[in-house]
């Protein structure tokens, strides 16, 4: 399963899969508690392939920067909790992103970064990171 199928749902926790498209929106599956729920074309819906993370020079695609937590934590789930304090959290994506922008990246953006991570994590979702690598290769080498 690939970032673009993926959404986090502005006012509802954690982040959910697309099940299947309907014409007025989609039905989507939680990836916390498994259940379903059927979200309109007027829900602020974001898909996790569309973000990305401001740094001083450029932005970069939140793939990237999972993929960065994961080689860090070697595919565990992140050492630190998204509930701790700002200092910990801000230490923890400087490691992982060291040019991050702190003006435009609030604590409550590298919570929900970690947040997502460990969510992916947990439902074996992370595999889908690389898969994306592969496919690009291949086609340059082509």
């Amino acid at each position: 399963m690939s970032l673009d199928k993926i959404l986090s749902i502005s006012g509802k926790p954690g982040l959910y899969q697309i099940v299947a498209q309907t014409r007025s929106g989609a039905v989507v599956e939680s990836l916390v508690d498994k259940k379903r729920i059927t979200v309109g074309a007027h829900s602020n819906i974001s898909i996790l392939s569309e973000i990305a993370i401001y740094t001083l020079t450029e932005e970069v695609p939140l793939r990237e920067v999972l993929k960065k937590i994961k080689e860090k934590e070697n595919g565990e789930p992140t050492s630190i909790s998204h509930k701790d304090g700002k200092d910990a959290l801000e230490e923890f994506f400087f490691e992982v992103l060291p040019d991050y922008d702190e003006d435009r990246v609030y604590p409550s953006d590298i919570k929900k970064v970690i947040q997502w991570y460990n969510l992916l994590q947990k439902n074996e979702l992370l595999g889908s990171l690389e898969e994306i690598k592969e496919e690009k290769e291949t086609s340059e080498e082509e």
